[in-house]
């Protein structure tokens, strides 16, 4: 596939939803939001990944809010309004991206007298390039182009003359671009009417006084939900509700318990839309009093109850109804069995209904309504139950994989009953095939390829609700290429210093690293180590590490190379003199600095005072830098002062490293003393530190020689005033509180016995510790409590003391007490043989685990072997793997693995086995044949047969370059022939080499081909040409015709 030249980028992404809480119906499913975030200049793919794209999702359910009719359609609106959301993204139009809604189609109810004679269905989806949109109507897309009541305005359907026969039904809205498409949830369109009650007379009901009656509603044919009254004897006097008449909004039925005569009259029951509020009254029922006596006192009947099973959304009202028939007037009671009725519970319309507000999982359960009379009691039970709509509780991501790699995408929701799980891909279902597995919600594609991108969703459903997640799935797919920060560059080290040299090429997917020095493939060591990202890495370099050194990356769409020279050179030295000097103010020196380098690289000087550079101009002309030879430097320091006391340091860079010292130069200041006077005395001088003393001369002309020093003082002993500075802790063992300080120095010690007092408390506490340090050199003290656990903290300070008596102590620090070496063992160590001297070792480490490492040691031996003999090396920081290099070939290893910081070794883990591979074959391919045609060459040899000891042959690499070029290109095959395409004009070497497992084996003799004009050959004589095993070669000449048409 050498003629793909070009790169291809094709990308796969998912995205989830999250949930978030709504107040528009509480317990209805609520939406989620994911953002994938890729850092920006990360890869070539990164611009796909720096859009913050949340995918929103809500139920296909609608809200059982109260209408507010007006004389247009009532849209009932789902909790999630997702234009809110969308505003809270920055929209970045460069940026190619799947669908993702912005608004989703709610439930419309259209009332059929409406004046306005059309609804609206919205949708509004972002998506870069910008989306298209289809409807469907029940499962079915609908044709708008042919139907001239259907029309699309920025997604939204607005359907003309809207008939209930025609166009009620479940609608969704389906939006696509490049990328894929998406389907929303599901909107419900249905019609709010009222018809007429039949105009037939109703017939009187007669009944005793005394007597319960139920007096029949009867209503008309209605959509949606009405709301029952009822009339007596003319309007507006209304039935009013007590403990002895009822009217039930389950039925729409008048209930009297005892009739009385005040009750005889005429009733009509009226009814009400919710959605469009209009009333009609039915027929009056004409009630009359029977004259054959008054009803006696009987028992109560339980007329109007609850269902048995009452179902009910969490967070919704639930208002169960008991009535009872009876004489005396029964009363109601309500109770929950085998519980306490919910404190919010409520009793309506004379205890005859139980209102539970907010109603949630607890409440469920079984339901109680007893009558009770004097002469009896009647009781119904029935069963609440509460379900909620499937809710979003683990997060979705969009998701780019390499070709090849395997998908994984769990969606998960709560809900009862338990949600099941349903999958699209652009808008269709998706069903289990050989390479897509999907149960319990998880998703999984084996060995993905290009096909597999597109818009997924995951549906989470149950007999109440549905709710979607979207996710865009993008399939990378790229040759090789390196940033311009890795491209060709010179690297210049010093003999014994680590160099990497960088080797991470951008691909999908990952790119299979290789490295040459010079023309020949590196061989690892010890000291020179490919790392797992591609990079090479030399420790301790010597001048063989000199040359040019050559990474290249190959995948299945291309390959892509780069270049490093390494240069080698001795390291800098430098000497700065002198070490250590006393002046007096208005004294002159000059600080010499010498630098020992490599004689092929500049050296430049940087001075330094306290740390600090020194400014030559703003130092008055105190400072002066002279550069007397190419390797030496020196500052002149002219009449010196107080403030130019110091630490000075010289700094010698080159371009291969950079090398510092420093010295001290101390200042004092003269007494100055009159002319007359022939002694003196200085004061405020060190306790217990030697001194000497000299005498100036000075007048207005200037200063004499000094006086030949006194002979040497030592002041009397005092109580010492310094403490000990930079109180800190120290790495130790478990169990171990170490403290650290930096020692005072002898001038400050004023006295003999100079010693340290260490004092410390747990934190918390009131009592010092303390312990006494005799060494005056001592800068530590160790501790050790075998009941103190780690990392317990401590309140420290060190003080100080001599023969004279107790010093000061330092200021109170907190340390805590040492964590200890590793206590617990690696685990899941595997260990896996990659070539003939390769074993990549992986583990993991327990983080709960106390003993943080510093690192980890992996040990390694022979099976022939004690493990007393194993060889060890060392990683540092957090690394879970190690690649062993040099190994012997074909040999069985053993291995293991244990953690270490600065208090020592953790257990190892159980030692796990792995042997390399054996060697590559020693033969080469032999009897190697060949005809040139032109820019072609067709290549035949015989096959390598590898001896007992040798890996079995996989393949064959055939490598050719222009003579003078050190990059070859490679054809891979499994046959012993090949065909080898000569690009251009010039001379080609062809070597042909085995593949193994062990890795490539030994190369056959070279072959020079000319190539002389790189086109097709028409007709010509051909020539086969014979390389034996032997230095001797036969050659054959054939009249060949070759046609005219390309190979």
């Amino acid at each position: 596939m050498m003629w793909l030249s070009w790169k291809l980028f094709l990308f796969l992404s998912l995205t989830g939803c999250l949930s978030d809480y709504s107040e528009a119906v509480p317990g209805l499913p609520t939406s989620y939001a994911a953002i994938l975030r890729i850092k920006s200049g990360s890869s070539p793919l990164a611009s796909f990944n720096s859009k913050n794209r949340p995918r929103l999702s809500s139920p296909s359910i609608g809200s059982l809010s109260s209408p507010g009719w007006r004389g247009a359609a009532q849209h009932y609106h789902s909790p999630t309004n997702l234009h809110h959301f969308s505003e809270a993204f920055k929209q970045d139009e460069s940026v190619d991206y799947g669908p993702v809604f912005v608004q989703e189609p709610d439930d419309v109810i259209f009332p059929t007298d409406s004046e306005e004679k059309k609804v609206s269905l919205n949708c509004q989806a972002r998506g870069n390039p910008t989306p298209t949109y289809r409807w469907l109507r029940n499962g079915t897309e609908i044709d708008i182009e042919s139907d001239y009541r259907f029309s699309l305005i920025e997604g939204s359907l607005i359907i003309n003359n809207p008939s209930e026969m025609k166009d009620s039904g479940q609608y969704q809205c389906l939006t696509t671009n490049t990328f894929g498409s998406i389907l929303s949830r599901e909107a419900v369109l249905q019609f709010a009417y009222l018809g007429n009650f039949s105009g037939r007379t109703r017939s009187a009901v007669s009944v005793r006084e005394g007597q319960g009656v139920v007096l029949m509603c009867s209503p008309p044919l209605h959509s949606p939900e009405i709301i029952y009254s009822w009339v007596f004897n003319e309007f507006p006097s209304f039935v009013a509700e007590d403990s002895r008449r009822f009217i039930s909004q389950e039925t729409g039925n008048l209930y009297i318990s005892k009739v009385q005569t005040s009750d005889v009259g005429s009733y009509i029951c009226l009814v009400k839309n919710t959605v469009t509020n209009a009333r009609v009254l039915s027929p009056p029922t004409p009630l009359t009093l029977r004259n054959d006596g008054v009803m006696g006192e009987y028992e109560p009947k339980i007329e109007v109850h609850f269902p048995y099973t009452v179902t009910a959304a969490r967070g919704a009202t639930v208002k169960m109804e008991c009535f009872a028939l009876g004489n005396p007037v029964p009363t109601i009671s309500w109770r929950k069995v085998n519980g306490h009725n919910p404190s919010k519970a409520r009793l309506r319309k004379s205890q005859a209904v139980l209102e539970i507000p907010n109603v949630q999982l607890e409440d469920a359960g079984t339901y109680e309504c007893k009558a009770e009379n004097s002469r009896g009691r009647n009781v119904f039970r029935g069963q609440l139950q509460v379900y909620t709509y499937p809710h979003w509780v683990e997060k979705l991501n969009d998701t780019q994989l390499d070709s090849g790699d395997q998908l994984r995408w769990e969606c998960k929701a709560t809900g009862k009953p338990r949600p099941t799980y349903r999958w699209l891909k652009n808008g269709v279902p998706l069903w289990p095939q050989s390479r897509i597995e999907m149960v319990n919600g998880v998703l999984m594609i084996h060995s993905v390829n290009l096909s597999d991108a597109g818009m997924y969703q995951c549906l989470a459903e149950n007999k109440y609700g549905t709710t979607y997640a979207s996710a865009e799935l993008k399939i990378l797919a790229s040759a090789p290429t390196f940033p311009l920060n890795q491209m060709r560059k010179t690297i210049i080290i010093t003999k014994g210093q680590e160099v990497v040299i960088e080797c991470k090429p951008e691909a999908s997917p990952k790119p299979t690293i290789t490295w040459k020095k010079g023309d020949k493939a590196l061989k690892e060591s010890k000291r020179v180590t490919i790392l797992p990202h591609g990079s090479l890495r030399i420790l301790n370099a010597t001048k063989s590490d000199e040359g040019r050194y050559l990474c290249q990356g190959v995948n299945v769409f291309g390959s892509a190379e780069i270049v490093a020279s390494v240069s080698v050179k001795e390291p800098t030295r430098i000497e700065l003199t002198p070490k250590k000097m006393e002046l007096t103010v208005g004294e002159s020196i000059v600080l010499s600095c010498k630098a020992l380098h490599d004689s092929t690289l500049d050296v430049t000087f940087y001075w330094t005072l306290n740390g600090q550079p020194i400014d030559f101009e703003k130092e008055g002309g105190h400072f002066e830098s002279i550069k007397a030879q190419a390797s030496s430097a020196d500052l002149m320091i002219r009449n010196i002062l107080l403030m130019h006391a110091g630490r000075y340091g010289c700094r010698v860079q080159t371009a291969a490293d950079t090398v510092s010292d420093e010295t001290e130069l101390l200042v004092r200041v003269p007494d100055v003393i009159s002319g007359d006077m022939e002694s003196a005395m200085a004061v405020e001088l060190n306790p217990w530190v030697e001194y000497e003393f000299r005498v100036v001369a000075t007048n207005k002309i200037g200063t004499g020689d000094p006086s030949t020093p006194s002979r040497v003082i030592r002041t009397n002993e005092a109580v010492p005033k310094t403490p000990p500075a930079n109180v800190s802790g120290r790495s130790g063992r478990r169990h171990e509180l170490v403290i650290a300080w930096e020692p005072v120095s002898e001038e400050f010690q004023s006295g003999e016995g100079f010693g340290y007092i260490v004092a410390f408390r747990p934190n918390g506490t009131r009592g010092w510790k303390e312990k006494m340090v005799t060494s005056s050199d001592a800068s530590k003290f160790i501790y050790r409590d075998e009941s103190v656990p780690p990392l317990t903290p401590f309140e420290v300070k060190v003080g100080v003391y001599n023969n004279k008596g107790d010093g000061p102590f330092s200021p109170i620090v907190v340390i805590c007490s040492a964590e200890g070496e590793p206590t617990a063992a690696p685990i899941d160590v595997k260990a896996t043989s990659l070539s003939v001297s390769e074993i990549l070792v992986a583990w993991k480490h327990i983080k709960e685990s106390l003993g943080r490492p510093q690192g980890f040691e992996i040990g390694y031996w022979k099976d022939m072997e004690q493990e007393e003999a194993a060889e060890k090396v060392k990683t540092e920081g957090n690394d879970s793997s190690i690649l062993l290099t040099g190994l012997e070939g074909n040999t069985l290893y053993h291995l293991t693995v244990r953690a270490y910081n600065a208090a020592g070794y953790g257990p190892p883990s159980a030692a796990v086995r792995a042997a390399t591979k054996k060697s590559p074959p020693s033969q080469a391919p032999s009897n190697i044949m060949w005809i040139q045609d032109g820019s072609h060459v067709s290549l035949g040899w015989e096959p390598v047969r590898p001896l007992a000891n040798e890996s079995d042959v996989m393949g064959y690499k055939v490598l050719f370059r222009q003579e003078g070029q050190s990059n070859s290109q490679v054809i891979e095959t499994q046959k012993t022939s090949a065909v080898v395409l000569l690009p251009d004009v010039g001379v080609y070497i062809i070597e042909v080499c085995a593949v193994s497992e062990g890795g490539d084996g030994t190369a056959s003799p070279q072959i020079r081909v000319p190539s002389f004009s790189g086109g097709k050959v028409t007709s010509a004589q051909s020539t086969l040409h014979v390389l034996t095993t032997s230095s001797s070669s036969v050659t054959l000449l054939l009249a060949l015709i070759v046609p005219s048409t390309s190979w």
